[in-house]
């Protein structure tokens, strides 16, 4: 792997994590996946002949831990992609409270302690990607606790792109709509069929990655339309993007 540029991806064993790793490598990176499922990390790590860690970024003595242990191998980190997360459907008022703790812990905390945690190998000219959210800019009720997850990684990925310019750093946020996954089974729970049309898959938030990358695009919602829309409105006109989207949550279920 002499001369391989090396990337860090968390969230890895499976969804859009897997597919960014395989997109990576076919683009000749070497990869180091991160995820609590050894099994997984295992199949995907020789598919694709990189390296992998079991590590649960919701813990920060894991992450430190991890982290130390990959940068004695490659002092030299040349992209670090903060993909892991859980979904936490439900209201603040009726959702499970550890639900609404997991969601930040892993959405929103789970990305700073890595950054934190790999810094010390991100170089001039070096590379973080956050898979934040279109909910990172839109939010409906009975999301609300996912959303707010996304809201604060969305804040944080904004920031650190501020912070680590100076460095050389680029900083790259990344804002999928709905992506079918096994966590996220979004065409089993939408019922609009006009949103249903706008599923993608992991695939595609993959090739959106690796695009922003190479062409440095440091903010990119995929697809455009409708999400982009959808954001502008609630940020111009709040009061009907309430009263729109609060006739229209019905349409996602969350049983």
């Amino acid at each position: 792997m002499a001369g391989q540029r090396v990337a860090v991806v968390t969230g890895a064993s499976t969804g859009i994590g897997e597919a960014i790793a395989r997109e990576l490598a076919r683009k000749g990176w070497h990869c180091v996946l991160l995820a609590r499922r050894a099994d997984q990390l295992e199949r995907v790590a020789g598919e694709i002949v990189g390296e992998w860690e079991v590590c649960d970024v919701s813990d920060r003595a894991q992450v430190d831990e991890v982290a130390a242990r990959v940068l004695e191998r490659h002092a030299s980190i040349d992209l670090l992609v903060n993909n892991a997360g859980v979904p936490a459907r439900g209201s603040f008022l009726d959702v499970d409270p550890e639900i609404i703790e997991r969601a930040i812990r892993i959405n929103y905390l789970g990305g700073v302690w890595c950054l934190r945690a790999f810094a010390p190998g991100l170089h001039k000219g070096a590379h973080v990607v956050n898979l934040v959210s279109v909910a990172g800019t839109v939010a409906f009720a009975p999301a609300g606790a996912y959303a707010a997850s996304k809201h604060a990684q969305l804040a944080f990925s904004r920031s650190v792109a501020a912070l680590l310019r100076p460095r050389g750093v680029q900083v790259h946020t990344i804002l999928p709509g709905f992506v079918e996954t096994e966590g996220f089974p979004q065409r089993a729970k939408l019922r609009s069929p006009f949103m249903r049309r706008f599923v993608i898959e992991p695939e595609d938030v993959a090739r959106t990655v690796v695009k922003a990358v190479e062409r440095g695009k440091l903010e990119v919602t995929v697809p455009w339309f409708p999400y982009r829309v959808s954001s502008v409105a609630q940020a111009v006109m709040p009061r009907l993007f309430s009263q729109l989207v609060t006739r229209r949550a019905g349409e996602h279920r969350d049983e």
